[in-house]
């Protein structure tokens, strides 16, 4: 069931919303992993998000006080990335939804790969999807 301009529609039990802005291939560098030699070493990780809010307020009125400012909220997932010491690629994720969440996301989608982590994968991740409790 669709309800108003198209901005939302129902799956089960779940109200989805069409409009998202889109990050793709960001990326992180952290501490991050639970074997001894991964706690002393920096590893980049690159994260894919999806953060849904109502998009048509701001893209009419041009205003970015309208929307999320993915500028200042990329700095703070790279800040959160940074000063982390997760032993779980699932730890920084939950993180970072609950940052995207805090900064106005009614939902979030979150990717996080982490590459060579296993010998004969381009990369070994997560995907969480989120939304804010209500």
């Amino acid at each position: 069931m669709w309800m108003g301009a198209n901005i939302y529609y129902e799956q089960g039990n779940r109200t989805i919303m069409n409009d998202r802005i889109i990050i793709r291939g960001l990326r992180l560098r952290c501490t991050i992993g639970v074997e001894e030699w991964e706690r002393h070493v920096i590893q980049e990780l690159t994260s894919d998000l999806d953060l849904y809010f109502p998009l048509q307020t701001a893209g009419i009125s041009d205003d970015i006080a309208q929307t999320i400012n993915y500028k200042t909220l990329t700095k703070q997932i790279i800040q959160l990335a940074e000063s982390s010491r997760f032993f779980l690629v699932e730890a920084l994720a939950e993180a970072m939804a609950n940052l995207c969440l805090q900064q106005g996301a009614l939902q979030v989608r979150v990717q996080l790969e982490k590459p060579g982590a296993l010998r004969f994968a381009d990369s070994v991740g997560v995907e969480i999807h989120r939304s804010r409790q209500t």
